[in-house]
């Protein structure tokens, strides 16, 4: 007689999951660029639904021997000129149309900087703080286990995202390479050095954004000899930002993080916040600054306001009462449509997320490079690399919104979808 299994599962579907609010905003913006473009009704509706979606149950066996169920995602946007390359995120909020708008957003980061890549994404609905480390080993191989029809060097190659990091990247590519019978390093990327990650890594996302700020305030004539930056979200992207635009003799003036927010017009010690930062320093406990909570900090007076945390901070709520003459968006989808529309009116630009923060999918590019032809770059080699890529990016993005008196979200965008549809058209249809 087969012995059931103890089970504690709890699978309940989300209602509706296509329809939240990040995939209307990302079909939204889209929609907005489609319809300036005339790309007509049939090219947009191929560009707003994704190539192909995977929803899977995924059993795990507790510590304490019971049986619970999670649900995993994984999109392919749009694969048009090349593999898919996107994060894999775990958190309770994930669902299937949040995940289908980062793998759209995917999809133009990879395009506007011109990497070989298609957009992809996925996640799993789990509270990661809920399970032990062995608990979240095992759901990370039966995640790998299910998706792995669809993974591969050269169909998707997955990353670090929220709650995820080199050891999930590490176990993902264990139990691909296992399976395969060989070791295959570039099916993912954000995976430690000694498996073969790549150097600068860590530092370039923030190194990225710190570079698009320096070419907008260039570019956008903001006068300033040492221009006031606040900073909402203090964490391996912020912290790099603000040590990077200090060297440009920019003024700290505000920081947040997950413990509270900093504000001072005089300036912040950087010195003191990064070194307590990296010993798990509370900014709520900061000395030499007021303190204020982070919704506060967003309307303090600045000349640059960089959001790097999580979405949807800046909002039809409180756009209109932002001091700041730029925004640039260390995070994904920090600014809503209706932000931006509010800010487009007042004349403050946005430097978009698909450009600000497509350094690190430009690294992780860097590192599927290296794992494919088992070469290895040094940091210096690789941020050499990295550095002009960005600045060229950002000149064609800045240029297109003069010449076309286009808000730089818009001009982004338009560069990304058009390089896709020609893609698209190139290779024509079939059958």
């Amino acid at each position: 007689m087969v012995k059931e299994e103890k089970t504690d599962q709890v699978i309940q579907p989300i209602s509706n999951e296509w329809e939240n609010d990040d995939f209307r905003m990302a079909k939204q913006r889209l929609l907005r660029v489609a319809e300036r473009l005339d790309l007509g009704a049939s090219i947009a509706e191929m560009l707003q639904r994704p190539k192909r979606s995977l929803v899977t149950i995924l059993p795990v066996r507790m510590d304490n021997g019971t049986v619970k169920a999670f649900w995993g995602y994984r999109v392919h946007h749009n694969l048009s000129r090349g593999p898919g390359a996107g994060g894999l995120r775990y958190h309770t909020g994930v669902n299937l149309g949040s995940v289908a708008a980062m793998a759209m957003l995917m999809t133009w980061k990879s395009a506007l900087m011109n990497l070989p890549f298609g957009g992809a994404h996925g996640g799993i609905r789990v509270d990661p703080k809920q399970l032990s480390e062995g608990e979240l080993e095992r759901l990370t191989r039966r995640y790998v286990s299910e998706m792995i029809n669809f993974m591969g060097p050269d169909r998707d190659i997955i990353g670090p995202d929220l709650n995820t990091d080199e050891k999930t990247m590490a176990w993902v590519m264990d139990t691909f390479s296992v399976n395969q019978g060989y070791t295959v390093p570039s099916v993912v990327t954000g995976k430690p050095k000694s498996l073969g990650g790549s150097w600068g890594l860590n530092e370039a996302t923030g190194y990225g954004v710190a570079l698009c700020t320096v070419e907008a305030v260039k570019r956008l004539g903001i006068k300033a000899d040492s221009p006031k930056v606040i900073i909402q979200g203090f964490g391996h992207v912020g912290s790099v930002v603000a040590r990077i635009l200090k060297e440009y003799n920019y003024k700290i003036v505000g920081l947040a993080d997950s413990s509270g927010a900093v504000y001072n017009a005089k300036g912040i010690d950087l010195a003191v916040s990064i070194k307590g930062h990296d010993k798990s320093f509370d900014l709520g406990s900061h000395s030499q600054a007021q303190h204020i909570n982070n919704e506060e900090l967003l309307e303090q007076d600045c000349d640059i306001l960089i959001p790097c945390a999580i979405p949807n901070q800046l909002h039809k709520n409180n756009a209109d009462r932002l001091k700041c003459k730029l925004v640039v968006e260390g995070a994904n989808a920090p600014v809503t449509p209706e932000a931006d529309d509010i800010l487009n009116k007042r004349g403050i630009q946005v430097v978009p997320d698909i450009l600000a923060n497509a350094a690190g999918l430009s690294i992780a590019y860097y590192e599927w490079v290296q794992g494919i032809i088992r070469l290895l770059w040094s940091e210096e080699e690789t941020l050499n690399r990295l550095k002009p890529l960005v600045i060229r990016t950002c000149d064609q993005v800045f240029t297109l919104a003069e010449e076309q008196r286009l808000p730089l979200r818009d001009a982004a965008l338009q560069i990304a979808l058009q390089r896709v549809i020609e893609a698209r058209a190139l290779r024509g249809q079939y059958p």
